[in-house]
């Protein structure tokens, strides 16, 4: 059996509506993901707003905590009790992700968003093999596509019209019934029949509608066995097709032997081998969005170089756009085109990536940077970045950086930094940057509020 195309042809409609937000994809805007906990209110991801272009790699970048990931789980809209959205909107390709039904939203999720998590042998399925793992994303979302690239008629829909004229049918003898029976009584009454020939006649007609009655049983019962072997042999043809398609996509994700793969269970893998995996099941519907949180954690540094490498060859052969969530800004740098640096649920700081390497511009992504170890500097002390990361039930007023910022105004724990373009493409949330406090006095340490600053 072989497909009529080698790969599954991306949706026409899909790019002319992005041809229509001229090359824009996802929008975020003023984005609140909040926890109701017994202790208080976790603000997760509190007012976040930042774009991602078609066939555009963005970094999310930040400390453990921050934010991150509850942001990624929002945009597919996977937050879990007792999380919630609580406003702003996602929206991808024009349409505003947030306010969709669950319904519609589940056609979004898997076909033009998908998501690699952090741990690939806790995101696959112990007990089900490989190939039946791949082939399951093809026949939930890709049935079509399938029945059509291998010629396989939709026996399901042929099914329904069916029973859709079956019941029409038997509505019409309903009425044809009742008309007749109408028409015999009627005849029977102007005849002046005795009751003992009506008993007999009604005795006749129950014995005829219970034969009947059996026989559309029997034609019922021999019409769903044939729907059903005709159903069970398109199904195998249709697994058969899925698995086909499993394989072309472990060997595309560099996995030799595919054969051989399918047949094994999760645990028989490697974890740069099961990474493989869900980058092919991610890339199974030609998604427009790759959400890659954190994919490459648990991988040694050989295995994560591999990893990287294999997502930037199949970015560019499916023209994906990806959301690369990392605390690693070594992998930023090699990657991604623009970041935005995260902080205790808020952007801070969002450009395109040589720009804000070159030269950072709010303290806690100078700090981020200037934590970074250097070769050619031995024997100087390393710089940390004072405090910790705050708690999200008890933020601190104003930027929530202040408590830890050596850059520090005295308006810093009054007043909430507004997130503003300064220059072109370049974002910032930091009142060093707004015209409006550029008088604002700096703020001085004292010992007790610096000792405070640095317990960890």
């Amino acid at each position: 059996m072989e497909p009529k195309t080698d790969t599954v042809n991306p949706d026409i409609a899909a790019e002319e509506q992005i041809n229509k937000t001229n090359g824009l994809l996802l929008k975020i805007k003023d984005l609140r993901t909040y926890f109701y906990t017994e202790e208080g209110i976790v603000k997760a991801v509190d007012g976040v707003s930042f774009d991602i272009n078609v066939n555009e790699s963005i970094g999310l970048v930040g400390e453990t905590g921050c934010g991150k990931s509850v942001t990624a789980l929002s945009i597919i809209r996977l937050v879990r009790e007792p999380g919630k959205i609580e406003s702003g909107t996602i929206e991808l390709k024009g349409e505003d992700l947030v306010s969709l039904p669950e319904e519609k939203m589940r056609k979004h999720r898997g076909n033009d968003i998908t998501m690699i998590f952090q741990d690939p042998l806790n995101s696959l399925n112990p007990v089900l093999k490989i190939g039946d793992q791949i082939s399951e994303v093809f026949l939930i979302h890709q049935n079509e596509r399938l029945r059509s690239m291998y010629n396989l008629l939709p026996v399901r829909d042929e099914a329904k019209e069916k029973a859709k004229g079956e019941k029409q049918e038997k509505v019409r003898k309903e009425k044809e019934e009742k008309k007749r029976v109408k028409r015999e009584i009627e005849e029977k009454i102007c005849l002046e029949k005795g009751e003992r020939e009506w008993k007999k006649w009604e005795k006749k007609e129950k014995a005829r509608k219970e034969k009947e009655e059996k026989e559309k049983k029997k034609q019922e019962n021999e019409e769903k066995i044939r729907r059903e072997n005709k159903y069970k042999k398109v199904t195998r043809q249709l697994r058969k097709a899925a698995l086909n398609e499993s394989m072309k996509l472990i060997t595309q994700v560099g996995i030799p032997d595919a054969i051989e793969i399918i047949n094994r269970y999760p645990f028989e893998l490697s974890g740069g081998m099961r990474q493989r995996v869900m980058i092919a099941m991610a890339l199974a519907c030609n998604p427009a969005l790759l959400i890659a949180d954190e994919p490459t954690t648990a991988l040694d540094v050989t295995i994560e170089a591999q990893i990287l490498e294999l997502m930037k060859e199949l970015k560019k052969k499916y023209q994906t756009s990806i959301l690369l969530i990392t605390h690693d800004l070594g992998i930023i740098a090699d990657f991604c085109e623009r970041v935005a640096v995260m902080y205790a649920g808020n952007i801070v700081e969002y450009a395109e990536v040589n720009t804000l390497f070159a030269e950072p511009l709010h303290p806690y992504t100078k700090g981020l940077m200037n934590a970074i170890p250097n070769i050619q500097k031995r024997g100087e002390k390393l710089h940390i970045i004072r405090g910790s990361v705050p708690d999200l039930i008890y933020t601190p007023s104003g930027c929530r950086f202040h408590p830890r910022c050596d850059y520090r105004l005295e308006c810093c724990d009054k007043v909430v930094p507004r997130y503003r373009e300064i220059k072109d493409k370049y974002f910032v949330s930091c009142h060093l940057y707004d015209p409006e406090f550029q008088n604002s006095p700096k703020f001085i340490w004292n010992g007790d509020e610096m000792n405070r600053s640095k317990q960890v």
